[in-house]
């Protein structure tokens, strides 16, 4: 986080740039002080402390001051270890675990609180309204489409999951006004994919992308949840970003069920009795 900080101040105006080398002088007194002291500490006006916490892509104050708080306060590294040919099975498990974890808590510190609640209310609407919901992914993202179909369908949604670009491409065809469309990528460079989010967005589908920011895909969503990892696209196969693909939408899942509410649970409970039959005792 300290390291987008200082990447960004060159771009700052220059009182945003006295609150940011605020920032990095003392991380810790920052995310503790209230907004009258750190004003005039910068020598800026209130309002230009809460334009620098914007300017560097949170969502206000408060949001800024929760992620600096947990990233000066984490043990992990935010650092990605490469995996290499020589490594042994215990270089292996390590490095795998510590770039998830790692990955994990990077992107607690730098989602979007905005942006989720954008998605959520998509989401939830489409529910209320009885709309479609349908997620679209290739290759290992297209797994993962298929994991949100099945977390989404248990909450009595119309959702299915295509993973062939043919497939997305007519049923995008078919969408309207109200229905909800979640495409998942790790590059965002997929041609069938950015096809089927342009179909989709046309027919008046709500378009909601999760990939790496700077991607063609991130800026043709309506909707766009970063998913930025330091993973490299061409040795071995995808871990991290899969993951974090997962982890995005587990936590759409649970905020959408808390928004649907009480009426939700008599459906789960009932299913819950009907897979009990399925099961050795």
């Amino acid at each position: 986080m300290l390291d987008r900080i200082k990447a960004s101040l060159p771009s700052l105006a220059p009182a945003e740039q006295r609150v940011g080398k605020l920032v990095l002088q003392d991380p810790r007194a920052f995310a503790n002080l209230p907004v009258t002291q750190l004003a005039d500490r910068a020598h800026v006006s209130k309002p230009t402390v809460v334009r620098f916490c914007r300017s560097v892509g949170y969502d206000g104050l408060s949001d800024f001051k929760l992620k600096l708080a947990g990233s000066v306060s984490e043990g992990v590294p935010f650092i990605h270890r490469s995996v290499d040919a020589d490594d042994k099975t215990t270089e292996v498990m390590v490095k795998v675990i510590d770039n998830t974890v790692a990955a994990f808590l990077k992107y607690r510190n730098d989602a979007s609180a905005s942006a989720l609640d954008q998605a959520v209310q998509a989401l939830a609407q489409t529910h209320s309204t009885g709309k479609r919901i349908e997620f679209y992914g290739l290759g290992n993202s297209g797994i993962v489409a298929q994991d949100a179909q099945h977390k989404f369908f248990r909450l009595g949604m119309n959702t299915i999951a295509y993973s062939d670009g043919h497939m997305q491409v007519m049923s995008a065809s078919m969408l309207g006004q109200g229905d909800c469309v979640v495409v998942i990528s790790n590059s965002g460079r997929t041609r069938d994919l950015m096809d089927a989010c342009d179909i989709a967005k046309k027919r008046g589908a709500t378009t909601i992308v999760i990939t790496a920011s700077g991607s063609p895909l991130a800026t043709s969503g309506q909707i766009h949840l970063t998913a930025d990892h330091p993973e490299s696209f061409d040795r071995y196969s995808p871990m991290v970003s899969r993951l974090m693909h997962l982890l995005i939408i587990d936590i759409l899942a649970t905020t959408v069920a808390l928004r649907i509410g009480e009426t939700l649970q008599p459906a789960l409970r009932e299913m819950k009795n009907n897979l009990r039959n399925k099961r050795y005792t």
